[in-house]
């Protein structure tokens, strides 16, 4: 079988191709520019192109199929040679449901969230020797790719994304896998140049709700009043489990969950993951994993890739990098270093990155969400504002936005790290949050570099 990826270079994309090229698949794949790490795991299996940019010679009619990505566009000449020639073109959504038509398919969805408790799952799975094949959004510790695919493994764990399909098709990611187990863990408007208003996003959800399987089971966070509602209105045949925070203590900086009068020390913290654990574990508990298993499995857990992520941890230091970006999120993530570490000041800093976050409109959203940090920060690149063929924000914009008046604004990566450099961080959390790279940041060369 021959297959090529348009676009191959995504994130999800080159996984995808490494995935189906471990399978036995012969893969192939154009891009017009792929990055780090991209590139080079691309490469390690001989499946990077030798030249960038598109060519219509790639494509002829021995192709069995094309996985289109989200990053090509409609004009692409590798597209319109393949729609002229009839061939099938899936987008990776697409494919990965035509993988695991014959599997339990458990789909974990929401604004935030879905990565962590997809990794949890895929982890206790793994520690459980339950076979599984999955697609997840972040670099798990032990797993050498985003997405494995198997003829032989009984369930697919998926990361459910909202955003859109492919070039050529509008619908979210998340209304194509079908699933028979289901997870929504909460709903923060995001995306707003796809889904223009509130009401909008949230009407995805609900066609998710009804994309599950007859009498297939949904599992959503009751702490979120928005999806307990659309979870609990549906009229969908299907079998509905609430989770929340589970009984739980902090003793010297680590987090114990309690169950059935039993301490299980977890590695990673805050109500954010709590809930998360909670979900993965009604998730594991659909396949017939017992409670006393499922939190011995997750002990060993430390998280997914950029996701309250240690880069340095000192007996009286703490430095974090995390993905969040929209507002609920920044909330969260300052909340939970703050409760985990009550007697240290917190310095939180956050990078204005996406689409949505850049905008003057959206921007408004983010009041009062990082008041839990003692010191706060934002960055943002007006250049990268530029690139996305958006209006300027400026410095005020953001000030008013955020409405604290202490608030510390950056538009400079290296005035940024000069100061954070300036800082004595004795008794003291650093917290970087971003869904970029802070315009090239070296993490570990900061956190080296500074007054401890």
């Amino acid at each position: 079988m021959k297959v090529h990826f348009i676009a191959i270079g995504g994130s999800a994309m080159h996984n995808l191709a490494i995935a189906l090229h471990k399978k036995g698949i012969e893969v192939k794949g154009s891009d017009d520019e792929i990055f780090e790490p991209s590139k080079s795991r691309l490469k390690k299996y001989g499946l990077l192109p030798e030249k960038e940019g598109w060519d219509e010679a790639n494509i002829s009619t021995d192709l069995d199929a094309i996985i289109l990505g989200m990053h090509a566009r409609i004009d692409n000449p590798e597209l319109i040679k393949a729609q002229k020639l009839g061939l099938k073109i899936f987008s990776y959504p697409e494919y990965l449901y035509e993988q695991s038509k014959s599997k339990t398919r458990i789909v974990i969805g929401g604004s935030h969230g879905k990565t962590s408790i997809t990794s949890m799952i895929i982890h206790v799975f793994n520690k459980m020797e339950i076979n599984c094949d999955y697609m997840v959004g972040a670099q798990l510790q032990g797993f050498e790719v985003m997405v494995k695919l198997s003829d032989d493994a009984k369930y697919m764990i998926i990361e459910g994304d909202e955003y859109l399909t492919s070039p050529i098709d509008r619908r979210p990611k998340f209304h194509l896998y079908n699933p028979d187990i289901a997870l929504i863990s909460g709903i923060a408007w995001d995306h707003i140049n796809v889904f223009p208003t509130f009401d909008n996003y949230i009407d995805q959800f609900r066609i998710f709700i009804e994309k599950i399987s007859e009498n297939g089971k949904l599992i959503y966070c009751k702490n979120d009043k928005i999806v307990e509602d659309i979870s609990l209105r549906s009229e969908k045949i299907i079998k509905k489990y609430a989770y929340s925070i589970p009984n739980h203590i902090i003793k010297n900086g680590i987090t114990y969950i309690i169950y059935n009068n039993k301490e299980y020390p977890i590695q990673i913290f805050g109500n954010h993951n709590l809930m998360n654990i909670e979900g993965a574990r009604l998730v594991c508990n659909q396949i017939g994993i017992s409670d006393e298993n499922f939190y011995n499995a997750i002990a060993s857990f430390n998280g997914a890739s950029k996701r309250l992520e240690a880069v340095k941890i000192t007996n009286n230091f703490a430095f974090y990098k995390d993905f969040a970006h929209s507002p609920s999120k920044l909330k969260a993530t300052t909340a939970a270093v703050n409760a985990q570490f009550p007697e240290r000041q917190l310095i939180a800093c956050m990078e204005l990155h996406t689409f949505s976050s850049l905008t003057f409109e959206f921007l408004q959203q983010y009041e009062a969400c990082m008041n839990e940090a003692n010191q706060a920060i934002v960055y943002f690149n007006p250049h990268t504002i530029a690139h996305k063929k958006l209006a300027p924000i400026s410095e005020q914009d953001v000030l008013n936005a955020f409405k604290r008046n202490d608030l510390m604004v950056f538009t400079d990566s290296a005035e940024l790290v000069k100061y954070l450099k300036s800082i004595e961080w004795s008794n003291k959390n650093l917290l970087m949050m971003s869904s970029g790279n802070f315009d090239g940041i070296d993490f570990n060369q900061l956190a080296d570099s500074l007054k401890l």
